[in-house]
């Protein structure tokens, strides 16, 4: 057990137990031309966080552990969207439509891709999913257990929509959840913010948050110990 330094309080992360979620970093929501941009948002504040989160991605492929990466995507004829999910885009662009990088948050379209700077590597599974949370249609849960994973460490985008809601979900089986911080954002600051601070409530409520530099310090701790 490795005990990291987190709100509201320790973490104890289990080696061998513990998954990466890197939740939607895709040109779709980080990219001038994706949908994030079509809406409207500054997408700069997104592709701030992609350093931190290689640095992330770095700790765990340098253990062995495993990477989960996540894209919002749909079917190219969108069977899998909500209509009402498609009349809540832009006015001018809405889910399916063509853009810069091709159709929005459809599967295999260039938009539709990881940033080449977080793209997976040989062995790490990439889940399309087609609603806000990553265990809703696509089987990721089972997957999960069967390689033991009892604890997830996210990052990614947004954090108040497809982050918290993937948290949320992997509360309710069961998983211990810790947020980074410095890997995390929205288009909104105040939205991060209030999010964190909602994961955080009441003991935990749906896990925990820790610093990027206090993770580092707690794996190297230690190994340094053992």
């Amino acid at each position: 057990m490795v005990s990291v330094k987190a709100r509201p309080y320790d973490y104890a992360l289990e080696p061998g137990k513990t998954a990466l979620v890197v939740i939607d970093m895709q040109r779709d929501f980080i990219e001038r031309g994706g949908f994030g941009d079509a809406l409207g948002n500054d997408v700069s504040r997104l592709e701030a966080i992609i350093p931190a989160t290689a640095k992330l991605m770095g700790l765990f492929r340098e253990r062995g552990w495993p990477i989960i990466h996540t894209r919002e995507a749909h079917k190219p004829d969108l069977s899998d969207c909500p209509p009402s999910k498609i009349r809540r885009g832009s006015a001018s662009l809405r889910i399916g439509e063509e853009g810069p990088m091709g159709r929005l948050l459809v599967t295999g379209e260039p938009g539709n891709q990881i940033v080449p700077e977080l793209a997976a590597l040989e062995g790490e599974t990439v889940i399309d999913k087609p609603g806000k949370g990553m265990f809703w249609a696509t089987g990721l849960h089972e997957r999960l257990r069967g390689l033991g994973i009892t604890h997830l460490v996210f990052a990614g985008v947004t954090t108040e929509v497809c982050v918290q809601t993937s948290m949320r979900e992997a509360n309710d089986r069961g998983y211990e959840c810790l947020l980074i911080d410095e890997a995390t954002e929205s288009y909104f600051s105040e939205f991060k913010a209030s999010t964190i601070e909602m994961i955080v409530a009441q003991g935990g409520i749906v896990g925990w948050v820790a610093s990027l530099d206090d993770l580092a310090t707690a794996l190297e701790g230690a190994e340094a110990a053992a």
